[in-house]
């Protein structure tokens, strides 16, 4: 009975340490991942259609530091049923991003990541620029060998944008939060 208890163990810990080996993130590793969204709300003759995505790709510089870029596109379409009349809004980020992982090399494990980007919006004649900065907690957890979950919740972070017209006054945003409404989930996919 001892041996077959002690095979069980044996056999327990060189699958655990060979599914360490297997997932997880180290240095040198590439990843990508990103954000997709769609929604659609109506309030009574009013509809708004939103879609958005953004890919980002990611490189560790070490064992817990990653750094990468992500691109966005975003539009919507908010129209009067009664009317017909369409109000378009189209949106493109630029953006870098540094994280800095607490555990990288096994299937679970937590991030802060800084993020820094530009925006450009146009909302149907009118264009505004802008930038951010903003940092955000998060986990990761390896479901394969190259595949993961990750989610972060809440944000800490600034926001600053300008319509292109004389005169034109900037609207700063100012943003602390750590509920729902901040909650993303995403696929990371590692080379």
């Amino acid at each position: 009975m001892k041996k077959i208890i002690f095979s069980v163990i044996a056999l327990a810990a060189v699958s655990f340490a060979n599914a360490q080996d297997e997932a997880g993130f180290a240095k040198g590793d590439l990843f990508v991942t990103g954000s997709l969204g769609y929604s659609t709300e109506k309030t009574g003759d009013l509809k708004n259609d939103e879609l958005f995505v953004a890919p980002a790709l990611g490189y560790f510089v070490s064992e817990n530091i990653a750094v990468g870029a992500r691109v966005g596109y975003g539009t919507s379409t908010i129209t009067d049923e009664t009317t017909g009349a369409d109000i378009d809004t189209n949106i493109l980020t630029f953006s870098g991003f540094g994280r800095y992982y607490t555990t990288p090399a096994a299937n679970f494990s937590f991030f802060v990541e800084a993020a820094a980007g530009y925006n450009s919006i146009e909302i149907a004649d009118l264009k505004s620029n802008g930038f951010n900065i903003g940092i955000a907690p998060g986990i990761n957890y390896f479901v394969a060998k190259n595949f993961s979950i990750e989610a972060t919740v809440g944000v800490l972070g600034y926001s600053t944008i300008k319509p292109d017209a004389d005169g034109a006054e900037s609207t700063d945003t100012f943003q602390l939060g750590l509920d729902s409404t901040n909650l993303t989930f995403g696929l990371n996919y590692r080379f």
